[in-house]
């Protein structure tokens, strides 16, 4: 749909649906309606013609890996800056593929074809079954005469198997236009990791100025199309094409499956549910999200039962790793309670400390919480995407708190906290991005109280390139360190984290580049922390 029809439907969908209907699932529904057509099963198929140039330009992808299935990820676009992919507004594409024991596909485990849908953007979806578990395997497209760059997955273990170790690294927030994805290649050329955990900012939907972006786009100049906020499912379709086609992120895709989940920017910065970062008419907004979901569902190497509703997308979901460790993704945003106080940092208080207030919404927290109670894993980790413990910037009694992390939602944290006790866990784990700076907490049963029981760990990852360069240490470090005693690690510069476990620790190292603002810089490892198993509480080592 071309960009001045969608905003019309937008206008018109939000003139005739008012604004307790758009809070209903028939009102969603309504809202993708207006931003997307579905499926036809009687399109065309697109003529072989039309993909004279290499439709494979931004990579493959896998997700979601399970002992005996794991998603694989494409989308066709030879022209991946324009509506459309450059390819027909209406139409299928024959799309086969295949996933074998070795590089070279000589002995190949399953294959088939499928079709990329004009309606989705031309985006392959396969759940990829009937797979060994814990095992490598490679995979590949082919659409018309062109085959596709090939991808590395790896399956997880058996339910319940005796497994040694995991190994997954923890990455968020890879802003285009404030440097370049550099973490990314070293991720991919230098780790050897089981899995990727991407907790949020994936994209985001400021408009990338061509004039004076980190990566010199006056020597590269992008498409005007980019430089405005995302705002229409075309917006958020080429804004992905954009991250896409970025070759080091290519590479860590083709080389190892990732788990994802969302936080705001690939919506919209700080919202909250269904209110948006200024407040505006949520009948608006929802047709927004409807729009951001479902570009994020087309670009992600999600399942079927992940495909949004509407302005709903069930994103929250739980993976095991045999024996040894149980992941509960959580998602943040889609079912939170407005920032209090407005948002930012603020002083805490009775709007803030409300025992209704919510971060992850009633039905995701009792599915949490009653995973919590059934789960016979060593590790029980918790992929998420806001910094869980309290961060102060002042020593004094009452200092301010952000609003937007689990700060401004402490009945939320207790909580969860609750039932970390309830059901015995010995070894949490939780896992954050969002806030660009690499941080190590323990997670205090009551964390103005530094003699309180240690009730887990947190491994906060910076970002890829948001924030650009970064910083090893803020200008207030002295007084920050003594404000939060429960922090064991800080650093301000870009990269990712490695996280491994097994029967006896938990093991981050942070690894950061010097700069993104420029190609190339060398990758460090800043810093390594260990938690003992059943003795939770980090150490430097």
């Amino acid at each position: 749909m071309a960009h001045d029809s969608h905003q019309r439907a937008i206008r018109a969908a939000a003139a005739t649906l008012g604004r307790r209907r758009f809070l209903t699932v028939t009102g969603a529904a309504a809202a993708l309606a207006f931003t997307t057509n579905l499926p036809s099963a009687h399109a065309a198929q697109v003529s072989p013609r039309a993909l004279a140039d290499n439709p494979f330009t931004l990579g493959v992808a896998s997700g979601d890996p399970l002992p005996d299935a794991v998603v694989l990820w494409t989308r066709l676009a030879p022209r991946p800056y324009e509506p459309g992919n450059g390819l027909p507004e209406e139409g299928t594409v024959k799309v086969e593929w295949e996933i074998a024991r070795d590089e070279k596909f000589q002995r190949v485990a399953r294959r088939g074809t499928t079709t990329a849908h004009a309606e989705f953007n031309y985006t392959v979806h396969v759940d990829a079954k009937g797979l060994e578990p814990g095992r490598v395997y490679w995979y590949r497209f082919k659409a018309g005469n062109w085959t596709s760059p090939v991808g590395r997955t790896r399956t997880t273990p058996a339910q319940g198997a005796k497994v040694q170790e995991v190994r997954f690294g923890l990455v968020s927030c890879q802003a285009y236009h404030d440097g370049y994805f550099t973490a990314y290649r070293h991720l991919a050329q230098e780790e050897d990791l089981d899995a990727v955990f991407h907790v949020g900012d994936y994209q985001y939907e400021y408009a990338v100025n061509a004039a004076g972006g980190a990566r010199g786009y006056t020597d590269r100049t992008l498409p005007a199309v980019f430089n405005k906020e995302t705002m229409t499912l075309g917006d958020y379709r080429l804004r992905y094409a954009l991250y896409k086609s970025d070759e080091d992120l290519q590479a860590a895709h083709a080389a190892f499956p990732w788990y994802v989940t969302w936080d705001d920017h690939e919506t919209e910065n700080n919202y909250a549910g269904g209110i948006d970062e200024n407040g505006g008419p949520s009948d608006e907004f929802l047709i927004r999200r409807a729009a951001a979901y479902r570009a994020y569902w087309e670009n992600m190497p999600l399942r079927m039962p992940q495909q949004p509703s509407g302005a709903d997308m069930r994103l929250y979901r739980r993976f095991h790793y045999g024996k040894l460790a149980q992941f509960d993704i959580l998602d943040t945003r889609q079912y939170r309670s407005n920032q209090a106080y407005g948002d930012g940092w603020q002083y805490p208080g009775p709007e803030s400390e409300d025992p209704s207030r919510t971060l992850t919404g009633a039905t995701q927290e009792r599915w949490l919480l009653d995973g919590f109670q059934r789960s016979t894993a060593t590790w029980n980790v918790l992929p998420q995407q806001v910094t869980f413990s309290q961060r102060k910037n002042t020593t004094a009694a009452r200092s301010k708190l952000s609003m937007d992390s689990w700060d401004g939602y402490p009945a939320s944290r207790e909580r969860i906290l609750a039932g970390v006790e309830k059901a015995g866990l010995d070894n949490f784990v939780v896992l954050t991005g969002d806030v660009h700076v690499h941080y190590a907490f323990d997670i205090k049963k009551d964390f103005d109280d530094p003699g309180s029981r240690t009730l887990g760990v947190e491994f906060v990852g910076t970002s890829v390139s948001s924030g650009k360069d970064g910083a090893d240490k803020p200008d207030n470090w002295a007084t920050y360190l003594a404000a939060n005693p429960h922090m064991k690690f800080y650093n301000g510069r870009r990269g990712y984290v490695t996280v491994s476990l097994d029967e006896e620790r938990a093991r981050a190292d942070y690894k950061t580049v010097s700069a993104v603002t420029t190609q190339g810089a060398p990758l460090t490892t800043a810093a390594s922390l260990v938690s003992e198993a059943g003795n939770p509480g980090l150490k430097q080592v």
